[in-house]
């Protein structure tokens, strides 16, 4: 009797731990996500943000957005995001007028589950 309630002590336990362990790792939350992604998009602003001032060029990033996607049924990239930029560049030309260009740019990341940070995704 005592043998046979051990083995059943051993199977609860068993059956407790392989239950915990073939649970997936829940990762970041939305919100952390976002904030983690908004660093990224202040990093690649401070990044390129007059890059070339020896060539007379100067930069503005203003970043428009920064959003965040689902994608339950990718377990390899359970999240989608981008960030959009409007971007100003002016160059002084020789006959003292400034040169201004304006365009948009946008990159697009997915979540990295495994390394749990953005990668950027190439097209």
């Amino acid at each position: 009797m005592r043998l046979r309630s051990f083995g059943l002590v051993i199977g609860i336990v068993f059956a407790v731990a392989l239950a915990g362990c073939s649970r997936k790792p829940k990762g970041p939350d939305r919100e952390a996500l976002v904030t983690q992604l908004q660093q990224e998009a202040e990093a690649l602003k401070a990044e390129n943000e007059n890059q070339d001032t020896s060539l007379g060029v100067r930069a503005t990033w203003t970043i428009e957005s920064v959003d965040v996607e689902e994608q339950p049924d990718n377990a390899e990239a359970p999240w989608r995001g981008t960030i959009r930029f409007k971007i100003k560049s002016e160059t002084d030309d020789l006959d003292g007028k400034v040169d201004v260009h304006e365009f948009e740019k946008e990159f697009d990341y997915v979540f990295n589950p495994t390394i749990q940070k953005w990668v950027f995704e190439y097209h």
